[in-house]
């Protein structure tokens, strides 16, 4: 290998021209199989007489061949930059990436050479790479600071190499090796040296506290509990916490100061003493599974730490709202966090409770009100503003907003007996006390906040109007625009929450106010006022008819909202209108779902060119933390939600929604062509809605049955649950087409087969192949007959292999939809697979038909009284020997079926009724989640701590059945299956069949065509069947006087 044309090939992979730099990646490409390869590019990276970047592009290239080539098998493939790495050049990275990390010269191949050590690490350590823990423990003896420095990067990889391993016996062994070093370095580092601008201390500070962060994701090792951990780690914890970081040593700009490396360590150590908290130190609120391993560290935790955590954090909070120390945003965040995590514990509540009303007053307020980042941000990006303060405001990682508002949500509804009354009089004082705008911001921020606890609280509920009337109404005519918006936003909020004006001109002030404010000149007031009128008109019938003829106009409005910002909540705000005016919508329904399938398409090729990067240059840590398409898909799915209920609002009228169909479509190609997997749910949904509404199949739609195959058979093999109903609405309304398209029905018997046998799915997309197995066989009669014998042979294949009721049940289906398809030729099929097999399938249907709920829906009832019909009419010279001796028993199975049936029907008819009648009824929420009225000082467990311990709890069930299958060992799972249920949307062309009249039509033809077996079929009946037998012709009787009367 030539180490200057690699040094040059490198070099190009920067050139400003594209067609330079394509080449030379494709030649470096053609290199990368070569052994010898990996040992060149590590001389390239350690030679300083090469320039930086071209080492940097080395790095690169090093860190995702590792990645994508580190595992590989000995296989050929069909890149050779993928084929693996050679032994040779695995030993020659091992013996050179410590050496290098050393010597690096930058961050950024520092950061590369870590990524390469990291792949290496998981797959190599410690059986091919022993040495490497004395290797890097002799780095962190070292006294030339490059070395300690290499080595706490090469502890933080080996740590992050092994933090999502469950079952982990390496992680508690580094952390024994490493971690009595590490908190020795960071001690004497910071001791010894002063705060300044100089980079080394702050960055191995860094590394060391992340690499504790992340040892403890999954757990706290045995070490980590001991004080001979514990108490150093804890020292120099609280150490970082207090240090006082002069100016001098940080940058000046907030934005620069909050990434350097000071503020890093500080966050990390925040971080730390947060997770050590919530994680494992907290007992009140520990799962039980977790009891055994950190009951008694949590004990001692939250008795010795969490106190003086406690006190540090407020200390550090009194220093910065008093202005005389800076925090990070993060640092806030996580302080804030930690308080809220002490609301519910008896203990550190104790310690929280004198200072709530400090801490809401002096920090969350200021948070909460109007602050100039938020006017400047108002300014000069709108947008943005909205999209933090509507939709990411309370959900965001790092912010103290959020973290601001979680502590208020955490007193109302945990401590309501204590905090409440005083959070709201804090709030009316406020306002009472008439100041500037941006703090009057900040008190009705705090009540739009707290709106849907105000609402739930008896004591407080009935002044709302009032308070609307007094502070709410008057800040519509506001000069500042942002006071305008908050007005939108409380009004919105308590509306929503179940508040109710009790008078009518009152109501119509808000309503007027609202409705200017849609025309407001500043974006974030309009998109508030949308969202406020949104409420008012779903709530009262006044403003609904008020708006109604203006409607239009609103959903325009909505339209352009969106399209400026592509918030999703605005696309809830559509289909609420869409919903509530569907007469009103229908003459501009196609107007409106053409502008919604623009904005569609907008957003799927942003979304898609966002996604078009090399996947060879993403590992798992990138793909983490970084995704990049992530607003504009959410966005897509939103539009498409909103399209899909413009189809449901116009299903009254087949003529629009045909087309609306057509104008649909497109969006629907596209987004199957470019195969953008994220969006396929809502395409599916969409194509159901318009097949199955009206009917039938548009010659544009085929494409998308095509497209549907295609997809299937290469990169989405596993939605086939989010195609199945279409694919069923193919077959059932386009019979005439799969009648005419052998390739269409081949197709489908493809998908059936391959949702079975393919080892990429489970027993849940075998599942759905069945049901289009069964779709077939019950529309296309007459017309598969070349289908038959796959489909029942595959069908065969599944019977002693499924392990769910679910699978059983719909297998089962397909081999008595088989019989109803044509009894002869089945049993036929069956027989030649393996003399007996039909008598072994007999014997598992009448097991299913004699055992109550095995045939548990009207579906398989009717579906097997049906096959059971047909075989009645077959000549008996056709019926095999093997079940000739039971054959009689098909009577006696029926009537089973039918002493069942009536139920079924009834059970079925209830549970459509109470479908509708839970869709009718508002959706009334617990007013016990919101508010803790039985309140005494003690621990408080709410539905999020039941949900944290089910979590736990499923994880532990899981975690123990893994173990046992890799052992293998049999699990018992305790948790039986659920129920099979009646599928309310599900139709098929059994619906249209009455099978009394069938079965009594089917008995008379098996009199006919065989006296003897019908004489023994009827005279072994019971008496108790035989009356049902009665039962049951004259119930027939009855249908057939009816029908003939009705035609």
């Amino acid at each position: 290998m030539d180490s200057q044309t690699l040094t040059n090939l490198f070099s190009c992979t920067f050139s400003p021209d594209p067609n330079v730099q394509k080449r030379a990646e494709l030649e470096i490409r053609k290199l990368g199989g070569q052994e010898g390869m990996v040992t060149a590019t590590l001389q390239i990276i350690g030679n300083d007489s090469v320039d930086i970047p071209t080492r940097q592009a080395a790095a690169v290239y090093l860190k995702n061949r590792v990645y994508s080539s580190y595992f590989v098998d000995q296989v050929s493939t069909s890149r050779p930059d993928q084929t693996p790495i050679p032994l040779s050049d695995r030993n020659n990275l091992k013996a050179s990436i410590l050496p290098l990390l050393a010597s690096s010269p930058s961050r950024a191949i520092t950061v590369q050479l870590a990524g390469a050590l990291k792949n290496v690490v998981a797959r190599d350590f410690p059986e091919h790479w022993p040495s490497l823990v004395e290797d890097v423990k002799k780095l962190l003896a070292s006294s030339n600071v490059n070395e300690v420095h290499a080595g706490c990067v090469a502890a933080l990889e080996m740590v992050r190499a092994f933090r999502f391993r469950q079952n982990n016996d390496i992680l508690p062994k580094l952390v024994d090796e490493f971690f009595p070093n590490l908190v020795n370095i960071a001690t004497q580092a910071l001791s010894n040296a002063p705060v300044t601008a100089n980079q080394d201390v702050p960055t191995i500070l860094h590394l060391i506290l992340k690499t504790y962060s992340t040892s403890i994701i999954l757990h706290l090792s045995p070490h980590q509990q001991s004080p001979e951990s514990l108490v150093p780690w804890g020292r120099l914890l609280f150490q970082v916490v207090n240090l006082q970081i002069p100016k001098e040593a940080v940058p000046e700009d907030e934005d620069e100061r909050e990434k350097s490396e000071w503020w890093k360590a500080k966050k990390w150590a925040y971080k730390i003493l947060g997770r050590l908290f919530h994680r494992f130190g907290n007992p009140s609120q520990l799962p039980s599974t977790l009891q055994k391993d950190y009951g008694a560290f949590a004990q001692h935790f939250v008795t010795n730490y969490a106190p003086e955590i406690f006190k540090i954090y407020l200390h550090q909070i009194e220093l910065y709202v008093s202005g005389h120390a800076w925090l990070s945003k993060r640092c806030q965040y996580r302080i804030f966090t930690f308080f809220t995590e002490c609301v519910k514990p008896k203990s550190t509540w104790a310690l929280l409770k004198p200072h709530f009303q400090t801490l809401v007053s002096s920090y969350v307020f200021p948070q909460l009100s109007f602050t100039p980042a938020k006017q400047e941000e108002w300014e000069s990006d709108p947008i943005d503003f909205v999209r933090t303060t509507v939709a990411d405001e309370f959900e965001a990682f790092d912010s103290p907003v959020s973290a601001a508002t979680s502590f208020l949500f955490s007193l109302a509804s945990n401590r309501t007996k204590t905090t409440f009354l005083p959070i709201l009089a804090f709030v009316n004082g406020v306002l009472q006390s008439k100041p500037a705008a941006p703090q009057r911001y900040g008190a009705l921020n705090m009540t739009a906040a707290l709106g849907p606890f105000i609402m739930r609280h008896p004591d407080v509920k009935g002044n709302m109007e009032q308070f609307l009337i007094q502070n709410v109404l008057p800040e519509f005519n506001a000069p500042e625009p942002y006071m305008r918006a908050i007005a939108c936003e409380v009004l919105g909020t308590v509306i929503k929450a179940g508040f109710k004006f009790s008078n009518e001109q009152v109501l119509q002030q808000h309503f007027t106010a609202v409705a200017a404010a849609i025309d407001d000149p500043e974006l974030p007031v309009r998109v508030h006022a949308c969202l406020a009128l949104t409420e008012m008109v779903t709530d009262s019938p006044s403003v609904k008819n008020a708006v109604a003829p203006q409607v239009g106009k609103v959903i325009q409005t909505l339209l352009k909202l969106s399209e400026e910002t592509d918030l999703d909540i605005l696309n809830h705000c559509m289909e609420s209108m869409v919903e509530t005016y569907q007469t009103e919508l229908l003459p501009v329904a196609a107007e409106l779902t053409a502008r919604l399938c623009e904005t569609y398409a907008r957003l799927a090729k942003e979304s898609q060119s966002a996604e078009d990067i090399d996947a060879s240059a993403v590992d798992m840590d990138s793909i983490m933390e970084n995704d990049i398409n992530e607003d504009k898909t959410f966005a897509a799915m939103g539009v498409a939600k909103t399209i899909s209920t413009v189809v449901n609002a116009v299903d009254s009228s087949p003529e629009i929604l045909a087309q609306l169909q057509e104008i649909i479509i497109p969006i629907v190609v596209f987004t199957l062509e470019n195969k953008i997997l994220d969006l396929l749910d809502n395409m599916y949904d969409l194509v159901d809605a318009l097949t199955y509404k009206l009917r039938s199949i548009s010659p544009n739609m085929w494409p998308v049955f095509e497209l549907t195959y295609k997809l299937f058979k290469s990169d989405a093999v596993d939605f086939l649950d989010e195609m199945l109903p279409s694919l069923d609405n193919f077959v059932s309304f386009g019979t005439e087409m799969f009648k005419a398209r052998p390739d269409y029905r081949q197709m489908v018997l493809d998908i059936y087969q391959t949702a079975i046998n393919s080892d990429h799915l489970g027993e849940n997309d075998a599942v759905n192949g069945c049901k289009l197995a069964e779709s077939m066989l019950l529309n296309l009669r007459g017309c598969i007959d070349d289908a038959l014998q796959p489909i029942v042979s595959t069908a065969l294949s599944v019977v002693d292999k499924a392990e769910t009721n679910a699978l059983r049940l719909a297998n089962l289906n397909v081999l008595v939809n088989a019989i109803l398809y044509n009894p002869v030729a089945t049993l036929h099929i069956m027989e030649q697979a393996a003399p007996g097999t039909a008598r072994k399938f007999f014997d598992k249907w009448f097991e299913a038909i004699k055992q109550d709920n095995r045939l548990p829906r009207v579906h398989d009832k009717k579906l097997s009284i049906m096959a059971l019909c047909a075989l009645m009419e077959i000549d008996p010279t056709n019926v095999p020997d093997s079940i000739k001796e039971g054959f009689h028993g098909i009577v006696s199975g029926a009537l089973k079926l039918f002493q069942e049936y009536p139920k079924a029907v009834q059970a079925r008819k209830e549970l459509e009724e109470a479908f509708h009648n839970e869709s009718d009824e508002s959706d009334d929420e617990d007013d016990s989640k919101y508010l803790n009225m039985n309140e005494d000082e003690e621990d408080v467990w709410d539905e999020d701590s039941a949900y944290v311990e089910m979590l736990a709890n499923e994880g532990q069930r899981l975690r123990e059945k893994s173990e046992k299958v890799a052992a293998g060992e049999d699990f018992s799972d305790d948790e039986e299956e659920d129920e099979i249920e009646e599928e309310l949307g599900y139709i098929s062309p059994l619906d249209n069949v009455d099978p009394y009249v069938t079965f009594k039509q089917a008995l008379t033809a098996f009199q006919m065509k065989n006296a003897p077996g019908y004489q023994l079929a009827t005279t072994s009946l019971s008496p108790d069947q035989q009356t049902l037998l009665m039962e049951v012709m004259r119930v027939a009787e009855e249908h057939s006087v009816q029908a003939a009367a009705q035609s």
